[in-house]
């Protein structure tokens, strides 16, 4: 039997079955990366959901005090409405829709900034145990939401790393991953803030 005549054959095969195993594993990885990004963004959604709980029983104890702002307790209704009326899919994350997000959170953290400077003249509010327990839950909350955040932007470095090395990028373009964006600060963050007293 004459092994150089079915050599061409064995070693086209060979170099096939690797290109396939090179770019199975280009896209069996950014699959990888990419659910562990949707993981993140399901976390950041869940602590953006338990402060939009908890802004509707925070709300709900302030109306208790009669005189209390209702233009202030409005705006905090209406920006929650607003930041729970955006949706993003994170397979499709676009830097815009991200910035959209985020200026509608931001939205919710500065009229709850301002609810709860404005409460500072209510002593019975500022007395009320179940008050306190939620201004306690939402400053929890908020840590949540920066650590969600922290850990979203780690699952998104890793997958764009990926997506963009060459000759990464060439395959992944073909199979419909692209780069994803990262949350960035609040517009104006950088900003030191004015305290008033």
């Amino acid at each position: 039997m004459d092994f150089k005549k079915f050599l061409p054959w064995i070693i086209a095969i060979v170099v096939i079955i690797g290109i396939y195993s090179w770019v199975k594993g280009i896209n069996n990885t950014a699959v990888t990366y990419e659910q562990n990004i949707n993981e993140s963004w399901g976390n950041v959604q869940t602590s953006y959901q338990r402060r939009n709980d908890l802004i509707g029983n925070l709300v709900n104890t302030v109306k208790g005090a009669a005189d209390f702002e209702k233009s202030t307790l409005t705006a905090v209704i209406e920006a929650r409405a607003k930041a729970t009326a955006i949706t993003i899919d994170p397979k499709n994350i676009t830097p815009e829709q991200l910035t959209q997000f985020n200026q509608a959170q931001s939205g919710v953290s500065s009229s709850l900034s301002r609810l709860l400077v404005s409460v500072e003249r209510y002593p019975e509010l500022k007395a009320n145990q179940n008050f306190l327990k939620l201004q306690d839950e939402l400053a929890s909350t908020e840590n949540q939401i920066l650590t969600a955040r922290t850990r979203f932007n780690e699952a998104v470095k890793p997958y764009n790393t990926h997506v963009k090395t060459f000759p990464n990028s060439l395959f992944a373009g073909m199979f419909g991953f692209k780069e994803k964006p990262y949350f960035e600060a609040a517009v104006g963050a950088e900003k030191p803030v004015e305290v008033k007293f």
